[in-house]
């Protein structure tokens, strides 16, 4: 937002030193991002008149320009811009002038063409940033005049403001100089415009009608007669619209913008004689409508974009956003209807951003409009276009309403107020800083209760309050303390056990990895897993609509991608959230935390190995793995794990089928379980045994055994067998001749030792014989020779 320091001190008698009012901004939460001193640096720059155009003979983006200045012979210049025509005037600078950005003109040549000074446009004479080419004088402006007389100029402050969300107010330049006046103690006075009506009242030419009030809750039209649309807006209007970043057009166009600048209300125009049925409706859009706006494009409308229609029902604008063409003001116009309303600020924001159409009126709705400066707007329109375009102001307004946002008082405590700024303000003090920016205060047993001013909606809470108070007491006035804290931050047991899950993980060698948790339509199936993914309601992309139930597609594509670029044995892990549906009872989807592991070039004991080093490494209480078929995994290298009877999650190969699908030839070892549930389930105590002195012996154990059984189930069975038993290693797995069908032939390697004596070959046998006894028996497996 720009505020020019003349205009602040038409609204607010503030200090004329530049900056000591850009301070007080920045203090006030508006930091100044840029003060420029205008009319400043003019110094050689004339009015000059064009005589005659012509092409550059070795330039197409350049054209030849000869000028007059008075007495003297024509000048030649070299320009790039085309926006004039013979006998406009424009300014020069001449040779040897020091342009406000420090450049200098000097004679030079342009592609063989002597250039002798520069025409200048608005961006380079510092009166704003309009890029839409030379500055085109008033055609009765003398020629040879210095510009800044030709121009009227002054020396003025032009302060470029940072405004955030929660400022509405300093969307306006009444609202930076009502600030301003409550920072330096000085009045602050809104324009007082007369209006003198005349002819018939405005009820008789126009209607509104607001078909959903949740979304306008207030629409006034105004309607002006015997409008002169071809009038120029008067100079020193045009110098502030140019300064504040916007393009004089004609004088209604140019009220319009004035009038939202200088009270923040955005409004719009309509040629009253092609307004359908004489009236206005304000309605949701049905979808697929379509208008086409102001700038000539067709923009088509859905459920939640609000329209502004004419009486028939056909729209003519989109509300807060953009005016429709068919409406649009033409050098036909006479007679004038002139909409202001409030519109709700999100579904204006809504309609902006689905549309890719920001506008300085959407940008003010959005933050939210003060709905009763509407009728000081619409007298402050009707004066200027009456003093400027000749119009004639009909009697009265037509003026609807909807549902406004309340405001209801909010109490705010005066302890409150010092214990979170640090202050001792007394209860007069907090008034007399609330009561200048329109907060209206009823003192309540010490404390206050608090009416904010409808400019300033954001302000809901008592928090809001004391920010305001903190504001315009003064930030640099709050006196700084060192922050104390008595305890002592530190990490959960939770958090403890997911970085100790975290450094296994990556100590085996894995690499976390971290695939996005929205999945696109169809990648479930593609996993095989079961369709029916929570859908999102508003996805950023299509692609990327479906919540993930599982870590496997995730980690697959990512498998994939690392693959397809030869990089061999890929091993990742992921530490995620997935998303299930909903159990009976709970609106919002079971989220939970899911431990996933891939392992590129490996097979389904790979996988189970990660799972028993993370059961050991948690002390889960009897860890298993069972037997089973499961979506997305081989059918018969596929497995649920358990902890203590209960199911944590599955542990296998991925199916080779999704293998296919996703461009996959290698083996993929997969381990997924519910980390949240392993986190808050019990713990084993953990026991500790000392090392023996003696030495160990090695025996080797293969059983050929049904598919069914699992392996590590036939690993506790040997591990049982005997105390004399150490270990149990699981070192191959083998299907094919000779093993029976159904079947596949295991081979462990058990360590035997004893803490007091080295084993006897009695020993060990012993322990042999008993440790194959106990698998046959349990599991109907033969050892294999």
């Amino acid at each position: 937002m720009r505020v020019l320091l003349s205009w602040l001190r038409e609204l607010a008698p503030v200090p004329t030193d530049a900056d000591a009012v850009a301070e007080a901004l920045d203090d006030l939460g508006t930091p100044v991002e840029e003060m420029t001193r205008l009319g400043e640096g003019l110094e050689g720059i004339v009015v000059a008149e064009v005589l005659a155009l012509r092409p550059h003979p070795r330039a197409d983006r350049i054209q030849l320009v000869d000028v007059a200045v008075g007495a003297g012979d024509p000048l030649q210049i070299c320009c790039g811009a085309f926006n004039m025509a013979v006998g406009d005037r424009v300014p020069l600078a001449t040779l040897g002038t020091t342009m406000p950005g420090g450049m200098r003109i000097e004679r030079r040549k342009l592609r063989g063409e002597w250039s002798n000074g520069m025409l200048c446009s608005p961006a380079e004479l510092g009166l704003g940033d309009e890029q839409g080419g030379i500055l085109v004088l008033a055609p009765d402006v003398p020629v040879g005049a210095p510009l800044r007389d030709a121009l009227g100029l002054q020396a003025d402050v032009l302060y470029d403001l940072e405004v955030n969300p929660n400022r509405p107010d300093a969307m306006s330049v009444a609202g930076a100089a009502r600030d301003l006046a409550a920072r330096f103690g000085v009045p602050f006075m809104l324009p007082a415009p007369e209006v003198t009506p005349s002819g018939d009242p405005a009820s008789g030419a126009v209607t509104v009608e607001i078909a959903d009030p949740d979304l306008c809750g207030r629409f006034t039209a105004r309607v002006l007669r015997s409008v002169s649309v071809e009038a120029s807006s008067p100079p020193w209007m045009q110098r502030r619209l140019t300064a504040l970043g916007m393009r004089p057009i004609n004088a209604l166009v140019d009220i319009s913008n004035y009038v939202m600048l200088e009270l923040g209300q955005p409004n719009h125009p309509y040629d009253l004689a092609l307004v359908g049925g004489g009236g206005f409706r304000v309605r949701r859009a049905t979808p697929g409508e379509a208008l086409v706006t102001l700038d000539g494009l067709e923009r088509t409308l859905g459920v939640d974009d609000l329209l502004i229609c004419d009486g028939h029902d056909v729209p003519i604008g989109i509300a807060g956003v953009m005016g429709g063409a068919a409406c649009e003001i033409s050098e036909a116009t006479s007679d004038v209807v002139v909409e202001m309303a409030w519109f709700q600020p999100t579904a204006v924001s809504r309609t902006s951003r689905r549309l890719g159409l920001r506008t300085e009126a959407s940008a003010r709705f959005e933050k939210g409009c003060d709905p009763e400066v509407i009728d000081l707007a619409a007298d402050r329109f009707c004066a200027l276009a009456a003093e400027i375009c000749g119009a004639t102001v009909a009697p009265g307004s037509v003026d609807e309403r909807g549902q406004l946002p309340e405001r209801p008082p909010i109490r705010v405590r005066t302890a409150r107020v010092n214990r979170l700024l640090g202050t001792d303000l007394t209860p007069a003090r907090i008034r007399g800083l609330l009561e200048p920016i329109g907060f209206a205060i009823t003192p309540v047993d010490g404390d206050q209760d608090v009416v904010v001013p409808p400019w300033r909606h954001d302000s809901t809470a008592e928090i809001d309050v004391v920010e305001e108070v903190a504001r315009h007491h003064g930030y640099r006035n709050i006196p700084t303390r060192e922050l104390t804290e008595p305890r002592i931050g530190g990490l959960t047991p939770r958090q403890h056990d997911r970085r100790a899950v975290r450094r296994l993980l990556t100590g085996l060698g894995l690499a976390e990895c971290l695939p996005p948790p929205f999945l696109a339509p169809g990648q479930l199936e593609r996993c095989h897993l079961p369709p029916g993914g929570i859908e999102l309601v508003n996805p950023m992309v299509a692609e990327e609509s479906v919540l993930r139930p599982s870590l496997l597609p995730g980690l697959v594509q990512a498998a994939a991608g690392n693959l397809a670029r030869r990089i061999e044995d890929v091993a990742l892990f992921e530490i995620g959230h997935v998303f299930l549906p909903p159990p009976p009872g709970q609106a919002l989807p079971d989220e939970r935390e899911h431990l996933a592991v891939v392992l590129a070039r490996r097979e389904a004991p790979a996988a189970v190995e990660v799972w028993q080093v993370l059961a050991d490494r948690l002390a889960l209480p009897e860890p298993a793995v069972v037997n089973a078929e499961v979506a997305g995994l081989h059918p018969t290298r596929s497995a649920r794990t358990t902890v203590d009877g209960r199911e944590v999650g599955v542990v296998g190969e991925v199916a080779p089928t999704v293998l296919a699908t996703n461009g996959i030839d290698e083996r993929l070892a997969w381990l997924e379980v519910d980390l949240g549930a392993l986190l808050d389930g019990p713990r084993r105590p953990r026991t500790y045994r000392p090392v023996s002195r003696f030495p160990a012996s090695d025996v080797d154990l293969a059983f050929e055994v049904p598919d069914a059984i699992s392996a590590i189930a036939i690993e506790r069975t040997i591990a049982a067998a005997s105390d004399l038993v150490w270990s149990v290693r699981l070192f191959d797995v083998y299907r094919g001749p000779p093993v029976t069908g159904g079947c596949r032939s295991l081979a462990y390697a058990v360590r035997l030792q004893a803490p007091d004596r080295t084993l006897t070959d009695a020993d060990v046998g012993e322990v042999r014989s008993v440790a194959i006894a106990a698998v046959e028996s349990a599991y109907g497996a033969t050892l294999r020779g």
